[in-house]
Parts: structure tokens; sequence; C-alpha cells
């Protein structure tokens, strides 16, 4: 039924239909509602449900709960199945949290979760994307070295469109007499200056089902913005 509300634009909608049936829904019936949600969030512009509901996501993988423990699940994509990593898994909603907070203008909190995103799956996509978010701080040094590594193909997926735009941030590295102004970070933010790490700390105190993954990344943390 949502799905039908989506392609008639009923957005509004459909978002309440999910909410309210979701609760009777099976457990393997939330991801693919999840998906949805997210879905019509981003067509109507509801950016912060966009991120509680990334965030979420997050938690439940780092709770182990999202792949019952496993490396890998299966997903469905245009009638095909095929397995996706708990490393790809992360770094595709990490990137889309990014993207999210770009569309709030937090360039600061964007930076670090992309930068957190390559980490674990780089790509010349989200490279491009965290230039973006070093550009708009003024911190054109930093942004150029980001963008040379895509146009120098060092990274997965820089072919011609991820170049392209590198080339078209790379007009935008004009020095400026002033850094631009931008919002501070509060609330949740704050765990994303400090480092993705305590971020997911805060989520699950309950380390024992802590997935190898981010003890692989928990390393990074002095990497991060702060």
């Amino acid at each position: 039924m949502a799905v039908v509300m989506k392609q008639l634009n009923r957005t509004e909608e459909a978002i309440e239909a999910i909410n309210s049936f979701r609760p009777r829904c099976s457990k393997q019936a939330h991801e693919s509602l999840d998906n949805l949600l997210l879905d019509l969030y981003k067509k109507c512009g509801k950016v912060d449900e966009q991120i509680a509901l990334l965030k979420q996501k997050l938690r439940l993988i780092y709770q182990g709960e999202a792949f019952n423990g496993k490396p890998t699940k299966k997903a469905r994509s245009h009638g095909k199945k095929f397995q996706v990593s708990i490393k790809q898994e992360i770094s595709r909603l990490l990137g889309n949290l990014g993207w999210a907070y770009m569309q709030k203008a937090n360039y600061m909190a964007g930076e670090v979760v992309f930068k957190k995103a390559q980490i674990i799956d780089p790509d010349a996509n989200k490279a491009c994307n965290l230039a973006l978010c070093l550009i708009k701080q003024a911190r054109f040094d930093e942004a150029r070295t980001v963008l040379e590594d895509v146009l120098k193909a060092r990274l997965p997926g820089s072919d011609t469109k991820s170049r392209n735009r590198a080339e078209e941030l790379l007009l935008d590295l004009q020095p400026l007499q002033h850094p631009p102004l931008l919002p501070g970070l509060d609330g949740d933010d704050e765990d994303f200056v400090d480092g993705l790490e305590r971020w997911m700390n805060e989520w699950a105190p309950l380390r024992s089902k802590r997935l190898p993954i981010f003890e692989e990344i928990s390393s990074f943390r002095d990497q991060l913005a702060c």
C-alpha cells in the first residue's frame, strides 16, 4: 500500500501508513520498511527524520541485530539477489547520513561521517562529498588533496562521472578572505565531533554484542575531525 502511495506522490500518507503498521510487522520486514521510509523522507524533505532513522539502522548493526552477527547478508535490487558485507552496508549508511547533514548545511558533522565511511569502504563519490564539506569550511588544501585522489583514480569508483565532479569542485577552490559562517554542532551532533567511536559507545553499552568491524575501525577515532 505504501509503495502505491509513493508512486502516486502521496508521500505523507505513505509515511503515516508505514509508521502505523510497522509495529505489527515482523522484524524481518522492518528493514524493507525502513528503506522505503528513507526514500519517502528524502522525497518530501524530512531531513531530521532521515538522520534519526539512519542512526537507528547503524545502531542495530552495531548491536549485532541487523546482520544477526554475520559478516554478510542477502539483499535484493531490481529483482536480483546479492550479498552485502557489513563494511559495505555501514559505509553506505554513513554516506547517506553525511549527505543528510550536508542538506542541513552541517558540514562539520558531514565531514566526520564521510571520513569514517571512507576508512571503512572508500569510494570516489563519498570522497567528492567529503571534499565539498571541506570546501564549505574553507579548508581548501585538504579538499584539494581529497579531490586529487579521485582525479588520479586512486579510489574505487573513480569513473568519468566522479572525475568530472571532482574537476568542478576544484573550480570552487577559490581562496576566501574570511571562512564562511557555519552552524555549530549541538545535541547528538557533538558525538560526531568527538568521533564516531564515542557515538557508537553511547548507542551500545553492551559491548559483548559488538561486531568485529567496529573493533577494526575504532583505532582510527583519533583521525576524526574534532
